[in-house]
């Protein structure tokens, strides 16, 4: 196995207690053993890389061995770096509504965060050209959907909402500081949220790279755990991010041969199977269920090996893109790969020059490219896991031919 080549970033996550943790430290230990310089950091707010690695492992990178550095976020050690001036106005306003002064500093401190800021390092680390490869042991699969899907979600609120509220902020406050005591938003604040965007800025086109960054879901031969595998990897698709692998955790050995066992050894091969045609053309990586807990570099190490075998994990696993623009003859199409994606959970939209589509919960406004920006869509259609929108030629301009 060869050293990793620069800048890669590998994405775990699955159904809380899959072993995603665990598949991320072997992970980051088999590159790190290969001669790249690694770091593998913790986004999930219920920490447990540092029990897997049996070390301490502090909020920036920590050494572990040669190689390898990992790192566990705390997001109350960063707020005062990232939105100080924000979290001091929300702590006035919990204050101003009569809550406690500690619940109030619970209260700013939002649900997700230390995701949040798991972005940002990732964003910089990714930049920095000091890592070869950063493997991020992201939070259970509905955290991570939220997480990767805020990129879209700030820049949509920043391009067209932020602007308008600043100018209505500044027109208002001076009403309201005269008929209320309600701590208002000022200058300070929204150059805040701002400067807490510019951190953010740039994280979906490093994260959305294939070239640069994968994700991998972890799953067990579970139907719940598999469900909930085939939606994320939608939801994924959805936002732009490529999967290139599955990692079927926990499988019973072949040599186990108690008639106990025989019904969960059923039950596990059918469930593989499904895994692997559900998700083809994916590769889906295997591991059994071993004898004791994995915790430990020597255990880690073994996984690592079962896992990946002659592979580099490092390695982009599977040459797809999830979005494409492609012409078949009837004219030129946008290609959305959603895997598992039902007509009933669809919905499309056109405003402007963004192209919106919502599956289940989620929603993305996408930007078309200058070259559809004019044309209008000519038809839509769901086949085998990929949405192909179709646009119609330009108009003709008025005067014109």
């Amino acid at each position: 196995m060869t050293a990793a080549r620069p800048g890669r970033t590998l994405l775990f996550t699955g159904k809380g207690g899959v072993g995603k943790t665990t598949v991320a430290a072997a992970t980051a230990l088999r590159c790190a053993e290969a001669g790249a310089r690694t770091v593998v950091i913790s986004t999930d707010p219920a920490h447990s890389l540092a029990d897997s690695l049996e070390g301490d492992l502090g909020t920036r990178p920590t050494p572990v061995v040669d190689g390898l550095w990992g790192q566990q976020l705390d997001a109350r050690e960063r707020m005062e770096d990232a939105w100080g001036d924000l979290r001091g106005w929300l702590v006035d306003v919990f204050e101003w509504s009569g809550v406690d002064g500690v619940e109030a500093e619970e209260l700013a401190l939002l649900p997700g965060l230390e995701e949040v800021f798991g972005l940002v390092d990732i964003k910089a680390y990714a930049e920095s050209g000091d890592w070869d490869v950063i493997v991020v042991d992201c939070a259970p699969t509905a955290e991570t959907i939220r997480l990767l899907s805020l990129p879209d979600v700030l820049r949509w609120y920043m391009e067209r909402v932020f602007p308008t509220s600043r100018r209505l902020h500044r027109a208002v406050a001076p009403v309201l500081s005269r008929v209320t005591s309600l701590p208002v938003a000022g200058d300070r604040v929204f150059g805040s949220a701002e400067r807490f965007y510019a951190q953010l800025d740039g994280v979906k086109e490093v994260l959305a790279d294939t070239a640069r960054t994968s994700v991998r879901l972890v799953v067990n031969p579970e139907r719940m755990v598999i469900a909930e595998a085939r939606r994320t990897a939608t939801y994924l698709s959805l936002f732009g991010y490529g999967v290139d692998a599955v990692v079927a955790n926990r499988l019973l050995p072949d040599d186990v041969s108690d008639p106990w066992f025989d019904r969960w050894k059923k039950l596990h091969a059918e469930h593989l199977v499904a895994i692997e045609e559900g998700f083809a053309p994916l590769p889906v990586l295997r591991a059994t269920l071993a004898e004791e807990e994995v915790v430990g570099l020597d255990r880690l190490r073994d996984l690592a090996g079962v896992v990946y075998g002659d592979r580099d994990p490092a390695d982009r696993l599977h040459e797809g893109e999830p979005l494409r623009l492609e012409d078949d003859g009837d004219g030129p199409a946008l290609v959305l790969d959603l895997p598992f994606a039902e007509h009933d959970d669809l919905e499309l939209g056109r405003h402007g020059d963004e192209l919106l589509v919502a599956v289940g919960p989620y929603r993305r406004a996408l930007v078309l490219p200058a070259s559809l920006q004019r044309r209008p869509v000519a038809g839509a259609r769901l086949d085998g896991g990929r949405l192909r929108v179709r646009f119609g030629p330009e108009p003709v301009a008025a005067g014109r031919g």
